[in-house]
């Protein structure tokens, strides 16, 4: 796959599950399907939002099987990759390769706090492991503060050009900048934080990854089509949107259930997150119903279940 097709707005997928925690397969086509009919550019799947850190191996492998086969080419397909441990990330590297994936997505390691050294060992050792494009993935929030320093990224894409760009979900404009400057000037670079994503752009980002965009898809898609059209005004009032719908999803639950209860208001089969994340209860359900129609999202009359 060349790398000019990585780009745009892709989606941070998530997992669809029964009431029991249990893979709903059957449920992927349909959220792919919203997210497509919205315009998005590829889709990444097992990531955080996805609830990579909770499914087995062969539950990713169900998944990504399950996500390629709906997304039948239409666009690319990330797959997330990443674990605590060089070996274990090559396996699930590998594994993605073969399933079909057009790239692969490697967060840090997490519960360590490996040096920048360390991290161009990991990653070298990784990509000389697989041969398809590789978005390596800094979310210091969620790794106890591993990052990725610039300097790293520059080195790691200058050794192996099938490392094609990095999704930073550090939240930090200028980490983003600093990143788009050190490396090549074909690297990618795409925001993780949907608040940033239009200065994002003007920074040189080829686009976000957002977990926003499994609910308004269609928003994301309108800030990075105004901003190729250098209608900055309209991307600047889209942003705003897309910045209060994120902040909805953040106001009630915890992480990663917000995403799944909306698209369950939706009528769209997210079904629960995975345990020990609980749905939410009545009253906060109610709550995020209210907000998400007061930003402008339509509602289901009767609400799939699970």
């Amino acid at each position: 796959m060349d790398r000019s097709q990585l780009r745009g707005v892709i989606p941070a997928l998530a997992t669809p599950m029964h009431a029991d925690g249990s893979l709903n397969l059957a449920g992927v086509a349909p959220l792919v399907e919203f997210v497509l009919s919205q315009g998005v550019h590829g889709i990444f799947t097992l990531g955080s939002q996805g609830e990579a850190f909770a499914l087995s191996t062969d539950e990713k492998r169900q998944v990504l099987d399950a996500v390629i086969a709906a997304v039948g080419g239409r666009v690319p397909v990330i797959a997330g990759s990443g674990a605590i441990t060089t070996r274990d990330a090559i396996a699930l590297s590998r594994q993605a390769q073969q399933a079909g994936a057009d790239a692969l997505s490697i967060v840090t390691p997490y519960y360590i706090s490996p040096s920048q050294d360390e991290l161009y060992a990991h990653y070298a050792a990784i990509a000389e492991a697989v041969t398809i494009p590789i978005l390596a993935y800094s979310n210091p929030m969620r790794t106890g503060g591993v990052r990725i320093a610039p300097a790293t990224m520059a080195r790691l894409a200058v050794s192996f050009p099938h490392i094609v760009g990095i999704k930073d979900s550090s939240g930090d404009l200028s980490e983003l900048g600093a990143l788009v400057r050190a490396c090549p000037p074909d690297f990618l670079a795409f925001v993780g934080r949907e608040q940033l994503f239009y200065g994002a752009l003007c920074y040189g980002a080829a686009g976000a990854v957002a977990l926003a965009a499994n609910v308004v898809p269609g928003l994301a898609v309108g800030i990075y089509d105004a901003f190729q059209a250098g209608d900055h005004a309209r991307a600047r009032t889209l942003q705003a949107q897309f910045s209060a719908c994120r902040e909805v999803l953040g106001s009630v639950g915890s992480y990663p259930v917000p995403v799944k209860e909306a698209l369950n208001l939706m009528g769209l089969p997210a079904g629960p997150a995975r345990r020990p994340i609980l749905p939410l209860d009545e009253t906060q359900r109610a709550r995020l119903a209210a907000a998400l129609e007061a930003n402008g999202v339509p509602l289901a009359r009767a609400v799939r279940q699970p």
